[in-house]
């Protein structure tokens, strides 16, 4: 049998110790809620302005009146997946989805020991020529992530040479950073209490911006981590006595 209201409200003993899953969307968007993937921090943060009047009425002093007023809420977001939506909000970047495709007779200059570096990644079917010639790459060149990397020995590549370069390569996406402006989401957290029975605990944040990242880590020697902020705004849209327009909790 369900739990009354009056029950809920009244229960004393409730430890927190939540895992869940967060979801967003872009506030003010009839889209979908797509999970943001693993998160390993969740917060709400508030500021208070606190204004005191001291008490002059006696000796000893004290405080005779305050008036405390919430100056700011901030979330506080640590995400573990890197993948192109968070990445994206969290650098400020626009977006490119290039379809998978191919590149004829690339003008390329080769120097030995050093990377052709190139636009696209996850190369293919790579051939290499100066003028009608082939190169092999046995002992010559390497086919890496991040271009095509002309061996310091190699045989058959002169110094300075000009060749030509074709290849295929994978669809991919382009995140070019620092583009855009700071995004407002929609957020939802569903949680389940460990602490409790694995009960559902469901946070709304109705209108949040979100910061750049802190730190945007290359080689940590650690598993990368995106620490973000976002404070939460006024949602006009939400209206009535008693309703927040800025987040809401449900429990059982």
């Amino acid at each position: 049998m369900a739990s009354a209201p009056q029950t809920i409200t009244r229960k004393v003993y409730k430890p927190s110790l939540n895992v869940g899953q967060l979801y967003a969307r872009a506030y003010g968007s009839s889209g979908l809620m797509l999970p943001v993937g693993n998160v390993l921090e969740l917060s709400i943060d508030h500021t208070e302005d606190v204004m005191q009047q001291p008490d002059m009425t006696r000796l000893g002093g004290g405080t005779y009146a305050e008036v405390r007023r919430v100056k700011q809420a901030e979330i506080a977001i640590k995400f573990a997946d890197f993948n192109v939506l968070n990445l994206a909000r969290a650098t400020l970047s626009t977006v490119a989805e290039i379809d998978a495709g191919t590149v004829a007779s690339q003008a390329v200059t080769l120097h030995k020991g050093g990377l052709i570096p190139l636009p696209h990644i996850a190369l293919s079917s790579v051939v290499l020529k100066v003028g009608a010639d082939t190169i092999a790459a046995a002992g010559n060149y390497e086919v890496r992530p991040e271009g095509i990397f002309v061996l310091d020995t190699a045989a058959d590549i002169d110094d300075g040479e000009a060749g030509t370069l074709s290849y295929s390569y994978a669809g991919q996406a382009v995140l070019e950073a620092l583009t855009t402006k700071a995004a407002e989401l929609q957020l939802r957290f569903g949680g389940l209490n460990e602490a409790d029975d694995g009960k559902p605990v469901i946070v709304d944040v109705w209108r949040a911006s979100q910061s750049v990242a802190k730190t945007l880590g290359l080689l940590t020697g650690k598993f990368g981590e995106l620490d973000v902020t976002g404070t939460l705004l006024a949602d006009q849209t939400r209206t009535g006595a008693g309703i927040s327009r800025y987040y809401r909790a449900t429990m059982v």
